[in-house]
């Protein structure tokens, strides 16, 4: 059996993977590994670990590698730590392969410490662009790995472009999108969200029509991160409707944004809002399908909604050349443009499934290319 160990760096990393860890595990052929890391052991980020060990995953290895600061100089650092962290973690796993998620910062950590280990290399989510740090990232950690399973015909198209060889970048399709395929039968809100996830802020109790705002940092722009969020929460609370708001993740910015959150809360009275650090995969697209509109910069709007046909107001530059489908309006941080932006998706409500970024089978589809593929560690086969 191929030992496969996968890491896992933060919250939205796991639903990013979730049915792939499923695929891995269940197959005949592939012995899990699974190593959780940086932000998704932290209880300020939501402890998505606890997510993973209730929905029967074995955690194989923790690695505590996150410095406090939330600037450039902390995620840095945290990458330093997380190289030297899993280093020895791939010394007493010895696995087949080693997979790593997405753009992460914090994934470049696993990338490095596995290619300097002459550890193969898989890529979940290459070949995309945004405009920022994040990009940088994920098309280094191209060029590091040896297998890329990519979401969409343009990534693939392009991890080409970069040099790679063809047979070994396979168009597996995004695994959060099997998680929006799970729940189309049955969305329904079948829990009650304070209820399960606690959080703060106003009472929601008997509203059915409600929006959801997840904004993070952006790390090119992390000074403005205060600014940024100050903008959409004058916003919302001119809108005035029921609405979750989601805390961000850990990247450089993200003090400004928090800090920006609680000073606002502390100066204004702002009754339609209930704030959550994380929910489980499931629950949050239940959550977000049952809305009215998504209003931030996750790639959640970007990927999940367009399948689920989920409104979606993306706001900056954080998803910036990023394929999007029919459900965005992209606007910059101004009120007045929000408040339009959100109205007008109200007014037209859902949209059509969009299938760009996979069909529902991609957990299955890359568990089966792992299996089969011979894992190898160079590129010779390229010159």
């Amino acid at each position: 059996m191929k030992k496969i160990c996968v890491v896992v760096t933060a919250r939205p990393s796991y639903s990013r993977i979730k049915t792939a860890l499923r695929g891995i595990d269940e197959h005949p052929e592939l012995e899990l590994q699974l190593v959780v890391a940086a932000s998704a052991l932290l209880d300020r980020y939501g402890t998505a670990v606890n997510y993973m060990e209730k929905d029967g995953f074995t955690i194989s290895a923790k690695v505590f590698n996150v410095l406090e600061g939330e600037n450039l100089t902390a995620m840095a650092k945290t990458t330093g730590l997380g190289i030297l962290e899993l280093a020895s973690v791939f010394e007493r796993l010895k696995p087949d392969a080693v997979v790593t998620v997405a753009d992460r910062f914090e994934t470049m950590s696993t990338a490095i410490a596995a290619s300097y280990m002459n550890i193969p290399l898989i890529h979940v989510q290459g070949g995309e662009v945004t405009g920022n740090i994040d990009e940088k990232v994920r098309h280094a950690i191209t060029k590091l790995a040896d297998l890329h399973l990519v979401a969409s015909p343009k990534a693939r198209e392009r991890v080409i472009k970069m040099g790679e060889i063809p047979a070994k970048v396979f168009q597996t399709g995004c695994p959060s999108i099997d998680l929006a395929h799970e729940i189309l039968d049955d969305y329904k809100m079948d829990f009650d969200p304070m209820k399960r996830y606690g959080g703060v802020g106003a009472n929601m109790n008997g509203k059915s029509e409600y929006i959801v705002v997840m904004q993070h940092p952006v790390t090119t722009e992390y000074k403005e991160a205060r600014h940024h969020v100050e903008e959409t929460l004058t916003a919302i609370q001119e809108l005035d409707m029921a609405t979750f708001w989601f805390w961000p993740n850990v990247d450089a910015g993200s003090d400004g944004t928090s800090k920006g959150i609680r000073a606002f809360r502390e100066k204004n009275d702002i009754p339609n809002i209930h704030f959550f650090k994380n929910m489980e995969p499931t629950d949050f697209l239940k959550l977000l399908k049952n809305s009215q509109c998504l209003i931030g910069n996750s790639s959640v709007g970007i990927r999940e909604c367009a399948y689920l046909g989920v409104p979606v107001v993306n706001i900056g530059s954080r998803q910036n050349k990023r394929e999007r489908g029919r459900n965005v309006i992209d606007v910059n941080y101004d009120k007045a443009k929000i408040i339009a932006a959100i109205r007008q998706h109200i007014d037209n409500g859902h949209y059509a499934p969009d299938k760009i970024y996979g069909d529902g089978n991609s957990g299955k589809r890359i568990a089966e290319v792992i299996a089969k593929e011979p894992l190898t560690f160079h590129k010779v086969l390229q010159y």
